[in-house]
């Protein structure tokens, strides 16, 4: 995926003409400004940005400047940010697939030897660059591409492109090494920060993750909420498992999930458990009927894609408990060891409803407290349910065809 940031001209000084000499107190200049407060509050777009018109500043002929930064994310291996003058700023999104593009070329050499290349437009060694969709068309007659070498993880790059006959001058490439490792630190923590927020958001969702990131880690610290319920549970998965290789169960696990999933965090719902084949979500309740009928679109919407799902022949089924009450919400468990999580008595209950769907293999059910918030005109009840460990029967409901 590819974005354009228009960002505004102001930002920095404006380019001055190429010169021979460069000043070593401007130099000193960007690498404080680098190290600074201003460039810390920027994002990256910005960085690329601002570092772009003060290297022309300087008097650097830098015609194309690009950040190839890695992270840690399911989808996307890195994300690149590509500067030039007088251009919006371009942001591609690098799924894993993308590394194909770059193989053979001088950008994955520099991060294999983690030491910087200096590559004109003719036959390299380490391969071609001029492909790449970044450097494609511009003219440019020299790469300066630098190693941004993280402490720990992996290992980022920075590239200087040039159109003017001849290159960078020693000088100019002295500048650049110069500045580089106040730009390795910059982005550092730029990879760090995307990639904490990435694999929060991955394996808590982002509601959480905001939560943790905030500071509420301590071990009992916990909040009352409201919230709309949503438990749906995939039928026949123990068959399935016991009869299909481990290999086809986890496909088909996940493409199940890629159908659920999505429908809940459309509406505004995090999904807070995968248990089994089960997901729990919540939908927090600050307006209990948009809560509800966030909830109630969700079910509806996995409803409609499990009808249409087929998994290399493998058809299935699913069925959804919705319940509205009171949860704890926070953290449990022991010493260092911790999980964020929801308990309470509502949790229960959407639980055992969920025992009911299965029972007598209704696609959807829901409990009186939900239906009210909700304000379902067409609901129908299946009479009161004996639900476990509930002393007294609770009356239960469906949606009419």
């Amino acid at each position: 995926m590819t974005m354009l940031l228009d960002l505004p001209e102001a930002a920095t000084p404006n380019p001055k003409a190429p010169h021979a000499g460069i000043n070593s107190a401007a130099t000193l200049t960007l690498v404080e400004w680098l190290t600074g407060d201003e460039c810390h509050a920027l994002d990256e777009a910005g960085l690329v940005f601002g570092l772009g018109r003060r290297l022309r500043a300087l008097g650097l002929p830098v015609d194309r400047l690009t950040l190839h930064l890695t992270t840690l994310h399911p989808d996307f291996i890195g994300r690149t940010f590509a500067w030039a003058p007088g251009e919006p700023i371009e942001v591609h999104d690098r799924e894993h697939g993308s590394r194909l593009a770059f193989a053979n070329t001088p950008l994955l050499k520099v991060q294999g030897m983690r030491e910087p290349l200096i590559v004109g437009p003719g036959e390299s060694p380490y391969g071609p660059w001029q492909h790449i969709d970044i450097f494609s068309g511009r003219g440019l007659v020299q790469l300066i591409i630098a190693p941004l070498c993280n402490a720990d993880g992996p290992i980022s790059t920075a590239v200087f492109g040039t159109r003017r006959q001849g290159g960078f001058t020693p000088i100019e490439q002295q500048v650049i090494e110069r500045i580089l490792p106040a730009l390795r630190n910059t982005c550092e923590l730029r990879v760090l920060r995307q990639c904490e927020l990435s694999l929060l958001d991955t394996y808590i969702g982002p509601m959480t993750a905001s939560r943790i990131l905030a500071g509420h880690i301590r071990r009992g610290e916990i909040e009352s909420m409201e919230a709309a319920l949503l438990l749906c549970d995939l039928r026949g998965f123990t068959e399935l498992s016991n009869r299909l290789p481990g290999n086809t169960v986890l496909g088909l696990l996940n493409a199940y999930f890629d159908k659920v999933v999505p429908a809940i965090t459309r509406e505004g719902g995090e999904v807070l458990k995968f248990m089994g084949d089960a997901v729990l979500a919540f939908f927090p309740g600050i307006d209990p009927p948009g809560a509800c009928h966030a909830a109630l679109s969700s079910a509806e919407a996995i409803l409609n894609e499990v009808e249409r799902f087929d998994y290399d022949g493998i058809r299935v089924k699913a069925g959804i408990a919705l319940h509205y009450g009171e949860v704890s919400y926070g953290n449990v468990g022991s010493g260092s060891r911790l999980d964020f999580t929801l308990i309470g008595p509502d949790v229960n209950v959407v639980s055992r409803i969920q025992g009911i769907c299965s029972e007598r293999g209704e696609a959807l059910l829901m409990s009186e407290s939900f239906r009210e918030k909700a304000q379902i005109a067409n609901a129908v009840s299946i009479g009161p349910q004996r639900l476990k460990g509930l002393a007294d029967a609770m009356e239960l409901f469906t949606i009419a065809d």
